[in-house]
């Protein structure tokens, strides 16, 4: 069930278009991540989905409740989500403050602020620092305080505005455990925007490539048939999740005794004949998709088998960007102790294999 539906919704700042056109629903009880590069839209949509700001247009719906007529219920609806914002919020108080300060606000009781606090902060990780002054905390821990500030309210939906862009990897970790574990035992809602494709589109959105954003507006929805990642539909998209291979697609790849032709899952299905090779180009990810071999395999599965020849080596640790030439340029993504052990050098020849599935069609756009 749709807990979030919105149509048609567009955000104006005077004559700046933040958003337009924009459509999406977000299921009671998912993970959902916007992911798109900065000053795409992604902040914005969170905000007026979260009700801080009115969409200038369009239908939103939130708990069943039509937002644009009902807007005497928007403060009832806003205490039942909440937000973490990119940069920590602290107050120069103990963190016991700086959480218990929601609740004091909608007049709780004694009892009942001591008890949510010190649950909110155990679910962070916090416990032990309940007298502690909040702002003398590290940017991570600051971080979680914000976090507990917010789930002391006990949300049903929580957007992050990119809670992690400024944290370290250990303290990033951190926050993403406590949204999974929030999510899976207490059924949570998470909406989060994020440039990080691993942490969007991998580590914890249930749709896989969550909700591509781009220039205000919807441009790509991940799912079961539709990976972000994996079928871009556009070469900007491809762009952006890190596709390192963009092929016309009349490219060969030459061979020994002839050029065969590439192979592509879609154009082994005699319903989808493929199309005209002038109109589209071919969108091959480098990493686990493409494999390089010192010989030729004697038991190799992949429809995509040729030699070609090393003519760059480019570190990006922990991986080695291997680019051959076969016909046209195509860069494999290996492991650097991989690369030692092959012991790839420029010249060298090599076989390049690849599953059809890993051969994706876009349109071909003029540059």
């Amino acid at each position: 069930m749709a807990i979030i539906e919105a149509q048609g919704i567009r955000k104006s700042y005077g004559s700046l278009l933040a958003l337009h056109d924009v459509d999406i629903a977000v299921e009671e009880g998912e993970i959902l991540a916007l992911i798109g590069p900065s000053g795409s839209g992604k902040s914005t949509l969170l905000r007026v989905l979260d009700l801080i700001e009115p969409a200038t247009e369009g239908e939103l719906s939130i708990f069943g409740i039509d937002v644009v007529e009902e807007r005497g219920r928007w403060l009832d609806l806003r205490r039942r989500m909440g937000m973490l914002f990119q940069r920590p919020i602290v107050f120069n108080a103990s963190v016991y403050d700086n959480v218990a300060m929601g609740l004091r606000y909608r007049r709780a009781s004694g009892d009942e602020i001591d008890r949510r606090v010190r649950e909110a902060l155990e679910a962070v990780g916090l416990s032990r620092y309940t007298r502690s002054r909040a702002t003398d905390l590290s940017g991570g821990e600051q971080q979680r305080v914000a976090l507990s500030r917010v789930l002391v309210t006990d949300p049903e939906v929580l957007f992050l505005d990119e809670p992690t862009a400024n944290l370290d990897p250990t303290s990033t970790a951190t926050i993403e455990e406590i949204v999974v574990r929030l999510n899976r035992e207490a059924g949570m809602t998470v909406l989060i925007s994020t440039h990080d494709l691993a942490q969007g589109g991998q580590r914890l959105a249930h749709r896989v490539g969550g909700v591509m954003i781009e220039g205000g507006t919807i441009a790509q929805t991940g799912g079961p048939s539709s990976d972000v990642f994996r079928a871009p539909k556009d070469r900007r998209i491809a762009r952006f999740v890190g596709v390192q291979n963009i092929i016309p697609a009349g490219s060969s790849p030459g061979a020994r005794g002839g050029s065969p032709r590439w192979r592509w899952a879609g154009g082994r299905s005699s319903r989808r004949p493929p199309p005209p090779a002038d109109e589209v180009e071919m969108v091959i990810r480098g990493g686990e998709d493409v494999s390089l071999h010192r010989r030729e395999p004697m038991h190799e599965e992949a429809e995509n088998l040729f030699p070609a020849m090393v003519t760059r080596i480019e570190p990006a640790a922990p991986f080695v960007n291997v680019t051959v030439r076969c016909g046209c340029d195509l860069v494999a993504l290996v492991t650097a102790r991989r690369a030692d052990a092959s012991d790839f050098v420029r010249g060298m020849e090599v076989w390049v294999s690849l599953q059809a599935k890993a051969v994706h069609l876009i349109p071909r756009e003029e540059r």
